[in-house]
């Protein structure tokens, strides 16, 4: 048997048994609102194709929307919103700066916010912010916050700052000075993060993680580890404490929306090289990034709708 043909077959059987097991039955779904709806999104970061192959892939494996960066472009604009509409997709948008300087960082980052804020040929189910850089001070950074949550009031759209390395939000005991310090804030959580951050399963930070599991109103779904922002395959038995750690925290958040009858949207975020583990010298990929979402995609549904 070729080498290819054994790492498909083996990712299809841990596949099969990985979504069974991961999707079963959770003891606490009870009382659902009937309200609650998740909406579970792809994304496109690792996508070598056009826009419409992209959103006709999407559909095709039962996707609910996408989420993408805003386009500056009038021309990509309209080829999204043309895109949405054909395939029948809702939209989460991505927003940011990578401007080291406060000033323009912040000025780049409203100029976007507000232009997909504000927008009227498809409105987003939220906007996720890759807000500020790390090294910025708390005064510089709150002011990312302040401007979301004034168009948030204005708009009525969700607008969440995302977990991330080397935005504002790094690291979980940087997120509780602006979770206390900010009521109105709001969060994508990709948990995956400050596992790389702390090297750990932030067994020792429990009591942050809980507040930050308060805050969150969309979730990225990718599955860190101590020494890494995803596991090179969640569906290999080695990573089983670190599937289980991040479903846990989901299932909190899951939890709270189901109860209050909200809407839960999820990004499945297994991103491609190298954030996704290749072989020396060839750059081969180690897994399917594709596969990998899907299977995710498939998992999250089961476990959260009954």
């Amino acid at each position: 048997m070729k080498r290819r043909e054994f790492i498909n077959l083996t990712a299809t059987s841990a596949l099969l048994s990985s979504v069974e097991t991961l999707a079963q039955e959770i003891p606490w779904v009870s009382n659902v609102d009937p309200k609650f709806q998740l909406k579970i999104m792809a994304t496109n970061w690792g996508w070598s194709g056009s826009l419409d192959a992209f959103c006709a892939a999407a559909k095709k494996e039962g996707y609910d929307g996408i989420e993408m960066w805003w386009p500056n472009e009038t021309k990509d604009q309209k080829e999204l919103f043309a895109a949405l509409e054909k395939y029948d997709l809702e939209i989460g948008y991505l927003c940011g700066s990578g401007h080291k300087d406060p000033v323009i960082n912040l000025e780049s980052f409203k100029k976007a916010i507000n232009a997909a804020s504000t927008q009227s040929a498809k409105k987003p189910l939220y906007i996720n912010c890759h807000s500020g850089k790390d090294f910025f001070t708390y005064e510089q950074s709150k002011l990312f916050i302040d401007h979301t949550t004034e168009t948030t009031a204005k708009t009525g759209i969700k607008i969440c700052h995302e977990t991330h390395r080397g935005r504002i939000m790094f690291a979980a005991h940087i997120a509780r000075n602006f979770i206390e310090k900010n009521p109105a804030l709001r969060l994508t959580l990709d948990i995956s993060h400050w596992c790389n951050v702390h090297e750990s399963l932030l067994e020792d930070q429990a009591e942050t993680v809980a507040m930050a599991l308060e805050r969150v109103e969309h979730l990225h779904a990718r599955i860190g580890h101590q020494e890494g922002p995803q596991v090179n395959d969640p569906r290999a038995p080695e990573w089983e404490s670190a599937v289980k750690a991040h479903l846990a925290w989901w299932d909190r958040v899951l939890e709270r929306k189901m109860k209050a009858g909200e809407t839960m949207t999820i990004l499945t975020e297994f991103g491609p090289p190298n954030y996704l583990p290749t072989l020396p010298y060839t750059q081969q990929p180690v897994a399917d990034q594709w596969a990998i979402n899907v299977c995710m995609m498939q998992m999250l549904r089961k476990r959260y709708l009954r």
